[in-house]
């Protein structure tokens, strides 16, 4: 079965995304818009469970990497080149989830959401004041990739310690973060044609002023 475009875009018209690179703020800011203007919070991979229950090997190979592998080792052990595909992969893979579960929790209330679907998915399905990329440089994306509290990378950190060659095993892990953030790609969220905004000061705190540069480009709040 094929929905078209312009049908998916009328049921999505109460959820906002944002996409973007690693450590470009996009989880911290999902959740300050959540909770600032009262939106329904759809943090990064909100659909695991749903996944989890119904991906199927046969057809979302990547979405059931993680139930299939041997260890956690395989998982960081993995060439840069198969990490990055296995990235993308997934994102492919989980478009159809995001879609359905958000067409499901948007009926009635706003949907803020740091999505995983491709950024020309989102041309096809959404608005440019509907959607907003975040981007980091890829020094900062890579090198600060595990300076967060987050638990799913702080687990990945663990696993890597704990190998025997740990620190050659981050080096292969680094450069695969490397491959999924390289120019590349970098520029395909830069020249997509959607509001964006580029982390280049790491030092001072700009969560607010994020944030609200992203409530104005939403329509949250008015301004000139």
């Amino acid at each position: 079965m094929f929905i078209e475009n312009n049908i998916l875009k009328h049921y999505l018209k109460n959820v906002y995304f944002i996409t973007g690179t690693a450590y470009a703020g996009k989880s911290t800011m999902v959740k300050m818009l959540a909770e600032k203007y009262d939106l329904i919070f759809c943090g990064e991979n909100y659909t695991c469970d749903i996944t989890d229950k119904v991906a199927d090997p046969d057809i979302q190979p990547n979405l059931c990497f993680m139930n299939l592998m041997n260890s956690w080792e395989d998982f960081v052990k993995r060439s840069p080149e198969e990490y990055e595909k296995w990235m993308y992969g997934t994102s492919d893979e989980v478009t159809g989830f995001e879609i359905a579960e958000l067409i499901s929790l948007s009926k009635d209330k706003k949907v803020i959401v740091d999505t995983n679907i491709p950024i020309d998915v989102l041309k096809e399905i959404s608005d440019y004041n509907h959607v907003a990329v975040m981007l980091s440089p890829q020094s900062m994306s890579v090198e600060r990739f595990f300076d967060r509290n987050d638990e799913e990378k702080q687990f990945i950190l663990s696993v890597i310690k704990n190998c025997d060659n740990s620190e050659e095993v981050m080096a292969n892990y680094k450069a695969g973060l490397e491959l999924i953030n390289s120019e590349k790609h970098y520029n395909e969220y830069a020249e997509s044609g959607f509001f964006t905004l580029v982390r280049d000061n790491n030092e001072q705190d700009t969560r607010k002023e994020v944030c609200d540069k992203l409530a104005k480009h939403f329509g949250f709040v008015k301004g000139k």
